[in-house]
């Protein structure tokens, strides 16, 4: 690694490790937390150590560099590397185990700035604010404002509407999908039915053999169902195979731990039916297996039936090429925004289930492992792209978006319905055609400040968010249905008579000459009419506008329904993607 950029002014608050040319800067930033370092009797170490390993993990997938041979509990071996392997890295703890402060996230976000990144990665969030009661929002601001991206996660609290958090236009909020690689485990029934699984944990030395089996849940009750702690000790799993329904809440590597110490020799976590077809590969503690909700309606059914109900389980190693994929996880939380409902939310969607990453190649799942990938993922198109925007970058990733899986049809949720963009935003990130995009849409912070004062907060609220004062009575204000940006969330009601136009600008970072032509798909029930229907740039940096007419036809429902609008260059090689949301009300 080369040395530190000669702008770099951060500090490695280590009293013992040394920072180097590839780990920066370190800076301990949890003071908001001092009474209770009290309480913990000075536990904390008051350096910027990893607790358990997410920090690092997340730093790792974001700009690891390579490293042959790393594997997972002998899983997913190979060379691994995070999105930018030659980029610097400097990480900023504002958080314990415990939770995170808003003055350390802010004090993070401020140190960052005044250190020279360019990119902030912030794999962590709460609930849905206004965003000038937002830190995040805050100080992502104030990050953007200097040039600096910022991507956040949208946090994982689906598959529930209206769960996604970090919700400000300027910040990529980043939801998750799981990747082609699962590390398969298959449970076959007494009756012969066999089921498909995940598990990190493949131990070598384990005997498949059926062994009888048991659903704490049918007689023990809803906390046995879930195999929380203490659970277990009036119920006969010595030796057995114990069914166990999937809890976040409890945790899924908790749930072995009881069954494990009440004596069960293996488990099944078995989905609830929020969670569908989305199963982890967890580094468990016994021989384990995480079906589907589908294939835990099976097993359940089985056990209820059987006089003697079996189970055997096969660990297969890890497997590649699994469809369909990528696919929405079920804990990737969705829109609509709550902050502000006509910005299209999440923006993006990356691999998150079964990242193998750094703090010793674990395996972790969650929003928090899909944000890295897109900040380094933005790295790299700050370093092809120097001269681009926060608001260029994120375009270039949101309109370039893969719409399909590696089957060809559209990307999935957990039930295996066709997502919509409340769900995946753009899409599934394609790093590749984000370093092309063709078209950009620009944002500049007057834009920002314009789009604030149109949410109708007070001078003094838009004024925290900015950190300056501002009077938003000498500012011509705009909708969230006017800021230029990539996608379209619209609202059909009889107010506006069920038709709203908006309109776009957009940047040509593609060739001189350049020609796009529009194709739109619209939402059921809805017309969307744009105009001009072509575009033409004489010259590179070229800049064009156009106009979007959505209209309610036919019978009016309410609910809503997505559409894409497409500018495809004329040699057909370029296509620029904005996802269409409309809802009628």
């Amino acid at each position: 690694m080369p040395p530190p950029p000669p702008k770099w002014k951060g500090a490695c608050d280590f009293s013992t490790f040394k920072c180097n040319n590839k780990l920066i800067g370190a800076r301990y930033l949890v003071k908001g937390w001092d009474f209770m370092h009290k309480a913990y009797d000075g536990a904390e170490q008051e350096e910027p150590f990893d607790d358990y390993g997410h920090g690092t993990h997340a730093a790792g997938t974001a700009a690891g560099m390579f490293v042959a041979n790393a594997d997972a509990l002998g899983q997913a071996t190979g060379t691994a590397a995070g999105m930018a392997p030659y980029a610097h890295v400097a990480v900023y703890k504002v958080c314990t185990e415990i939770g995170c402060f808003t003055s350390d996230m802010l004090a993070g976000l401020d140190n960052a700035i005044q250190d020279g990144v360019d990119v902030l990665s912030l794999s962590l969030g709460g609930y849905s604010l206004p965003f000038f009661d937002d830190g995040i929002a805050i100080g992502a601001f104030r990050a953007v404002e200097k040039g600096i991206f910022v991507s956040c996660a949208a946090g994982n609290e689906g598959p529930f509407n209206a769960t996604v958090s970090n919700e400000a236009p300027w910040i990529l909020t980043v939801g998750a999908s799981p990747i082609d690689r699962e590390i398969r485990v298959t449970v076959e029934l007494g009756n012969g039915v066999e089921l498909i699984g995940q598990s990190a944990y493949q131990p070598s030395d384990f005997v498949s053999a059926e062994l009888p089996q048991v659903y704490p849940g049918l007689h023990g009750g809803s906390l046995a169902a879930v195999c929380k702690s203490g659970s277990l000790k009036d119920i006969d799993v010595k030796g057995k195979v114990v069914v166990c329904d999937a809890d976040a809440d409890v945790g899924r590597g908790n749930q072995g731990r009881t069954v494990k110490s009440a004596g069960g020799a293996a488990m099944i976590l078995a989905n609830k039916e929020a969670s569908g077809f989305t199963t982890m590969s967890d580094t468990h503690v016994l021989p384990a297996a995480h079906v589907s909700y589908y294939d835990g309606l099976k097993l359940k059914s089985y056990i209820s039936s059987a006089s003697a109900p079996t189970a055997s389980i096969t660990f297969h190693g890890t497997i590649l090429g699994k469809y369909p994929a990528p696919a929405m996880a079920s804990l990737s939380a969705r829109g609509p925004s709550r902050a502000d409902p006509n910005i299209l939310k999440p923006d993006i969607v990356g691999p998150w289930v079964a990242a193998r990453g750094a703090a010793t190649f674990n395996i972790i799942s969650g929003t928090s492992m899909a944000t890295p990938h897109l900040s380094g993922i933005a790295a790299l198109l700050k370093s092809a792209h120097p001269e681009w925007s926060p608001a260029a970058v994120k375009s270039a990733i949101m309109t370039t978006a893969d719409l399909t899986a590696n089957d060809g049809e559209p990307i999935r949720d957990e039930t295996m319905n066709v997502a919509d963009f409340y769900e995946v935003g753009s899409s599934h990130v394609n790093p590749s055609r984000a370093a092309n995009p063709g078209l950009i849409y620009d944002i500049d912070t007057g834009n920002h400040i314009a789009y604030l004062c149109g949410l109708r907060y007070t001078d003094e609220q838009v004024s925290a968010v900015v950190s300056r004062a501002i009077k938003c009575s000498s500012i011509e204000s705009i909708s969230g249905a006017e800021l230029n940006y990539p996608s379209f969330m619209v609202f059909l009601n009889a107010e506006n008579n069920y038709k709203l136009t908006v309109t776009r600008t957009v940047t040509n970072v593609g060739a001189p000459g350049s020609t796009y032509r529009v194709r739109v798909k619209s939402p059921t029930e809805v017309s969307a009419a744009v105009e001009p229907k072509k575009l033409f740039f004489s010259k590179a940096n070229g800049i064009a506008r156009y106009s979007v007419t959505f209209s309610s036809s036919g019978s009016i429902r309410e609910g809503a329904g997505k559409g894409l609008l497409t500018w495809v260059s004329y040699d057909k090689i370029t296509r620029v993607d904005s996802p269409i949301m409309v809802s009628i009300m």
